[in-house]
């Protein structure tokens, strides 16, 4: 089998297999434009209605510094199914080196069966950028100063 070329903007990202991943396939990139990769369950679990967990994948991944992995949800379980991420995105740091799982949640109103090999989530791999606080006694003037929720407006719920 011949691998894909890689894009000139790709990072290489050392990705260990646990035991029970066996016979299950890397996360790819379903079309030439994804974003995201989809990745695989490696149990079977089964989510009632308001129920979460931690679905295990099967892979560990040593993610280089400045980088992280965001973990999304697919689209697809979201509309059709309820299912989703409800910390989403999650957030797999570049110092974590233990097994990855996807939290996922049951929005539904039926049971939802996972089962191995199902494609559970999106990886995102994404720069990351620190900050450094800077203690200030006064912060400069916007047109929106301190409009929070709703403030822009947009929603007619909200009443704008």
């Amino acid at each position: 089998m011949q691998l894909p070329s890689q894009p000139a903007n790709s990072v290489s990202v050392p990705v260990k297999r646990l035991e029970h991943f066996a016979g299950l396939e890397l996360p790819v990139y379903a079309s030439e434009g994804a974003a995201g990769m989809d990745v695989l369950a490696a149990e079977d679990v089964t989510l009632k209605p308001g129920a979460r967990h931690p679905v295990a994948t099967g892979l560990a991944v040593a993610i280089p510094p400045g980088f992280e992995i965001q973990v999304r949800p697919r689209s697809g379980l979201a509309l059709k199914h309820g299912i989703s991420i409800p910390n989403t995105p999650g957030t797999i740091d570049s110092d974590y080196r233990g097994e990855v799982k996807v939290i996922l949640i049951n929005h539904g109103d039926s049971a939802f069966e996972v089962k191995r090999g199902d494609r559970i989530a999106q990886l995102v791999l994404a720069p990351v950028t620190q900050a450094n606080w800077l203690p200030v006694d006064d912060l400069d003037e916007t047109a929106r100063g301190e409009g929070g929720f709703g403030s822009t407006g947009g929603v007619a719920a909200l009443g704008n």
